[in-house]
Order: structure tokens, then sequence, then C-alpha cells
């Protein structure tokens, strides 16, 4: 609006000088047309009674004329230079000030500001030849006008103009106010809908009665208290499932504890106390897991850093390897390097957190020796294929039904009714917690066919996928 009435004045400027300039120059004109020859070859002018009265001073309208001949004449008047005219006064006004150029043409006015007696003017000047008879004569008219009255009537119109724009800014200042309180009031009521919920609350707002332009944050409102719910669902049920996998493990060890403390033989309470410590170690290595997998469930960003996946899983398999050992079972790496002699063939770099993958390599590990069985073969590996970095921990044990693996990474899911009699000894969070700390790590975990069996069957192979890293 403010650039419209700019504008506007401007417009309004030119509109008005056009105005005054045409009322100027009639006058001007009619003294041009009077000026004739004597019978001497003289000039005389004589303009009508109209012409006097046009140039008839009035009150904040003053008006200033002259008419003179040039003397001595100049061979044309075209575009002089108006200061360097010289004349002879026929009509008019002395010392008004002539233009910087007259025009190049005869009779085409030039307009221009000057000041007159301390009065800023506008004025117009013209120029003729004037022939008669062999005699040349040349005359230049001035007319001009004082300022004051065309001032008047720009800024009159400037302060309409500027009331009518003011006038329709607050209108359309009260008119959008009162659309946004209209519009509004869908939004507040869903505030104090909100405001009126209980904290437990975490149903879908209600987005039939709400603006059609806001429908659309209602909907991400409502996904996000969807994702919300849903967080809050699994912990709830992490904590059930945490609570009935500590409750029994505790009340065997209850149980065991009274029986030692009746039991007089030194021997069976050694026992007891030994079949206790076991338990202890098993419930230790379940509250190790669910808080790992608590840690892995978060959404906070994990360091990342550059990881070496060869380097990675060879230490993770010389962690192992005690308890391989205890289950005579053949736990066993294979180094990328010795297929390649390539430069820097042995790294498998990866970016992610060191911890977290380590986490997530031993728990591969250790399900497959808490699930191949005795006297199995373990074999851990890492490589590069194309875009990915991997590392494999394939047995040629039970095995697992491809109808399974997906549900084997459920928390405390331990391969179904189907392997009921070789479960192990896990907790069934290994799976989970390795899924968990890839994911957090931009990887995933396949399950697919292992190392073939004596039996003619196959074992389990888990594949830990990650992006690689160029170094």
């Amino acid at each position: 609006m403010l650039v419209d009435s700019r504008s506007d004045y401007q417009a309004l400027n030119i509109v008005t000088q056009e105005v005054y300039d045409s009322a100027l120059l009639e006058p001007a004109k009619i003294l041009e047309n009077s000026v004739e020859f004597n019978t001497d070859g003289t000039l005389r002018i004589d303009p009508p009674f109209y012409a006097q009265v046009m140039l008839e001073s009035r009150a904040g309208n003053r008006k200033y004329f002259h008419v003179e001949e040039v003397v001595p004449r100049v061979l044309s008047l075209a575009g002089s230079s108006g200061k360097q005219i010289n004349g002879r006064t026929l009509l008019g006004m002395q010392g008004l000030p002539p233009p910087e150029n007259l025009a190049d043409n005869e009779g085409m006015p030039v307009f221009y500001n000057t000041m007159y007696r301390n009065d800023e003017v506008r004025m117009v000047a013209l120029w003729r030849d004037l022939h008669y008879d062999g005699l040349h004569r040349q005359v230049v008219v001035l007319v001009g006008e004082s300022m004051d009255m065309r001032l008047r009537t720009q800024q009159q119109a400037w302060r309409e103009g500027l009331f009518r724009d003011g006038r329709m800014l607050i209108l359309a200042i009260l008119l959008v106010w009162l659309s946004v309180l209209w519009a509004l009031r869908p939004l507040n009521e869903l505030r104090r809908e909100i405001k009126a919920r209980d904290i437990d609350n975490l149903m879908p707002l209600d987005d039939s009665h709400v603006p059609r332009e806001v429908v659309p944050l209602v909907k991400a409102v409502n996904h996000h208290i969807d994702l919300y719910r849903q967080v809050l669902d699994r912990q709830a049920r992490f904590l059930a499932d945490a609570s009935h996998q500590l409750r029994t493990p505790l009340a065997i060890m209850r149980t065991q504890a009274q029986y030692a403390q009746r039991e007089p033989d030194i021997a069976r309470m050694r026992e007891t106390l030994a079949a206790i410590i076991r338990q202890l170690g098993q419930t230790s290595r379940l509250t190790e897991q669910l808080l790992s997998l608590a840690h892995a469930s978060r959404n906070d960003a994990s360091p990342h850093a550059k990881v070496d996946l060869n380097a990675l899983a060879r230490e993770v398999v010389l962690l192992y390897l005690p308890l391989a050992r205890e289950k005579h079972q053949d736990l066993g790496w294979v180094d990328c390097g010795e297929a390649n002699d390539e430069e820097d063939a042995a790294h498998v770099w990866v970016l992610g957190s060191d911890a977290e993958i380590h986490e997530s390599i031993s728990n591969l590990v250790h399900n497959a020796i808490n699930h191949a069985g005795d006297g199995s073969t373990i074999t851990v590996s890492a490589g590069i294929e194309e875009n990915d970095a991997w590392v494999s921990v394939c047995d040629n044990g039970v095995g697992l039904d491809p109808s399974l693996r997906e549900s084997v990474f459920i928390r405390f899911d331990r391969g179904g009714t189907a392997r009921k009699g070789n479960r192990g000894s896990g907790s069934g969070l290994g799976l989970a917690i390795a899924l968990a700390y890839a994911q957090r790590n931009r990887g995933t975990i396949l399950l697919k066919d292992g190392d073939a069996t004596v039996d003619g069957g196959v074992g389990l192979c888990a594949v830990l996928i990650m992006p690689k890293h160029s170094a």
C-alpha cells in the first residue's frame, strides 16, 4: 500500500504539472500571436482583453509576462542560449529570467522553474520569426506564474489521498484481524482441549473442526502422538518382560538358599551354593543384557569414528575363545587380508561407534556359541562387497528354521517351540541387542544358511552389514 501511495503521489504531481502548464501556455500563445508589424516596419503588440484577464495576478497566483524583440537579430534562435540573447521590451515586466536554451522549433514551448523577486516561478518560453515586406524580426515571449497555487493543489490532493489510503489500511487491518480471530477459533478450542487432557491421554486429536490449512499440522501431531504411544508401549512391554525374566531366577535362588540353610550335609550345601553362584552369573548376564538393550534402544546419535571391522572381529574371537573351548567348540577367525595381496586389503573400514559395533559382534558370537551345540565349528570373518562392509558368524550347528529367523530378533524369543530342545542357556536378548546396535550405526543383521552339517543339514550364519567407508 505504501508503494501504491507513492506511485499515486508521483502520478498526481505529473497530472497537476501538465494541467497547470497547459493553462500557462495558453496566454503565452495569445501574446505570441498578438505581435504585428507597424507600417514603418516596427513591431507592436496589442493583446486581446481576455488575454489581459488571463494574465491578471490574484491572491496566491501571481502572473508574470514579458515580450521582447531580439536586438540585434541572430541567425537562428533554435536551441540558442536564452541568457546570451539581448532584446527590446515590447510588453511586460523587466528582468524575467530566460531559459537555459530555447526550443529547437519555432512556437514550441520550453517549461522551467526559476526564481523572480524571491518568488518561486514556473515559466514558459516561446520564440517566433516575423516576416513582412522583406523585413525579418525575432520575438521571445516569457510567461510565468507563482508555484503557490499548484503546490497547494498537490498538497491538498496528497492529504486527501493519504487520508483515503489510511482509512483503507485501517479497514483492511480490522478485517484481517477479525478474519484471523474467526479462523483461529477452532485452534483455540483445540488448545483448550489439549490443556484439559489428562497426562496419560494419548488419543489422536480431532481434525474435523479445524481449518483445512491446519489439518496437515494436526495429522503430524497425531503421528507424533502415535509414535510416542508406541515408545511407551515398548517400554511397558520391556519392563514387563524384564520383571518376568528376573523374577524366575530370583525365585530359584531364594529356594536354593532356603534349601542350603536347612541342609546339614556340608557337601550338599556346597553343591547348592555352587548352583546359586551359577544362577547369579546367568542373572548378572541377563541384567547386563537388559542394560545394553536399553542403551541400544535410545534415539540419541551414537559417536561416529573410523572402525576396522576386521580387527574388531578378531578381538571378539580372542575374547570368546575360552567360552568356546568349554563347550568343545572350534571358534576360528578368517583374516580378510589372507585372500588378497592388495595394499590395505586387511582393513574393512566403516563409520560408527567402536564400542557399540563391538557389542553387536560379541552378541552374534555369543549367540552362536550358546546355540550351535557342543563340538560345532564357528567361523568369524569380515569383508567388503560393493558398497557394503560385513562381518559374518557362521556355524555348522543345529541351525534355525527359515520361518523363525525373523522372530528371533524379538526380545526374549529363543526360537519358538520348534527349538525348545536346543535353546541353550541364553535369555533371548542377544540378537535383539545386536540388531539394535547395528541399526544405531546405520547397519542391519541378516540370518541365512550356515555351514553344512554331518547329517546333511545346515547351520546358521548371522551377517552384520554396514555401509563401507573409503579411508
